[in-house]
């Protein structure tokens, strides 16, 4: 499916910038409805990471290309917003660091290569793996997931093509309808911005789940620049129900630790 050319842009070289503009946004509604379509296969997904980081358990995204980048970036976004160490999730690329500013896609065809990395990262019981392949079939990823099972941990796959052949199955597959891409096959477009709601959603809600959102305020946030510390202040004051300057003296004599701030 993400291989197959969009009707609706079989033109899109003759047309005006207005109208290139109109045809990306017009397309946009198919990223929303795929992930719509995918609740149930999600929140089934965030149950059995919540369950696996409640008890010492860690979350790893293993990718290749978009798919390994976004799963990188959604990584690394959780330490500094939810508090957590830096190994709880933790993103893995085929092609490794290089691979994050500088193609190789000749990477992501390497199975071996997903099995090492699960062995180098001390993938264990208790883990779980989510691959990140929008076709549902690069070998970097499968053999991630084949290693990852092997070692005891839980597997989820997600892809953008429901019509994938199936000859192995995971503890939970999300497969996000989002269509042929309006440049033919250049899934870092519909395909990626599904993946990167979903990996919101998946990490987002595990999060809550662990008890780091209070209401809807990251009280584990890490406060580390003026924006952040200004943050955590107004989070506290509000919290607290106090005035701005006794909620920064407050955090000053907690080290800026929120969560120490509102005992």
């Amino acid at each position: 499916m993400t291989e197959k050319r969009n009707p609706r842009s079989a033109a899109m070289d003759t047309l005006s910038t207005p109208h290139l503009v109109e045809l990306f946004i017009q397309e946009e509604p198919e990223v929303t409805r795929a992930v719509v379509e995918a609740s149930a296969e999600l929140a089934a997904a965030v149950d059995l990471v919540s369950a696996s980081l409640q008890v010492g358990g860690r979350l790893f995204y293993t990718g290749a290309g978009t798919s390994g980048r976004l799963g990188v970036l959604d990584a690394s976004e959780i330490p500094p917003t939810f508090g957590a160490p830096p190994d709880l999730v933790q993103g893995i690329i085929a092609g490794g660091v290089t691979a994050l500013h500088s193609a190789a896609e000749g990477a992501e065809d390497q199975p071996e290569a997903g099995e090492l990395a699960m062995v180098e990262r001390g993938v264990r019981a208790g883990d779980v793996v989510c691959g990140i392949a929008a076709s549902g079939r690069t070998p970097f990823v499968l053999g991630s997931l084949r290693r990852a099972r092997l070692l005891g941990a839980k597997t989820i796959l997600i892809t953008c093509n429901p019509s994938r052949t199936r000859t192995e199955s995971w503890e939970v597959e999300i497969d996000l309808a989002t269509g042929p891409e309006l440049v033919t096959g250049s899934t870092r477009l519909k395909a990626g911005t599904a993946t990167k709601l979903a990996l919101n959603i998946l990490s987002t809600c595990a999060m809550v789940r662990l008890g780091k959102v209070r209401g809807n305020l990251m009280i584990d946030v890490r406060a580390t620049n003026a924006k952040l510390r200004d943050r955590a202040v107004r989070l506290v004051s509000e919290l607290r129900g106090c005035d701005y300057e006794s909620a920064r003296a407050r955090l000053a004599a907690a080290s800026w630790s929120v969560r120490a701030a509102l005992e």
